[in-house]
């Protein structure tokens, strides 16, 4: 199936293309999902493509600096990052994405802030 998705003002915009329609999503508790409210569905690079210029992006690393938090310029959503979990391709947040309805979504807790334990859920 193929998704569009995008931050608030639409300066950022892009596809996902995965098999199947998104059922769950990943919750993550850590200090910067939580925050952001992000709601984690994991695509591989081929699976994603930016529709709009890099040059409409800001982006934020801290900790590791594996993850690499992307943003719009404009209005601050963060609508994908390259996760820690997944350095080789994308997270997109299930709320950036249109016509995704977050009421039919299983949403599995990811418990972020013990991230080395529960990241080999991913191994």
């Amino acid at each position: 199936m193929k998704y569009r998705g995008g931050c608030h003002c639409g300066r950022v915009a892009f596809e996902l293309e995965i098999e199947g329609p998104i059922d769950r999503v990943d919750d993550c508790n850590c200090s910067m999902c939580s925050k952001k409210g992000y709601l984690h569905v994991y695509a591989t690079r081929e699976q994603f493509r930016l529709l709009t210029p890099e040059s409409e992006l800001s982006s934020y690393q801290f900790n590791t600096r594996t993850a690499v938090h992307h943003f719009c310029r404009t209005c601050g959503i963060h609508s994908f990052y390259v996760p820690r979990s997944h350095p080789d391709g994308y997270s997109v947040n299930a709320r950036c994405l249109d016509g995704v309805n977050i009421d039919d979504l299983r949403i599995e807790p990811f418990d972020g802030i013990h991230w080395e334990s529960a990241s080999e859920k991913f191994d």
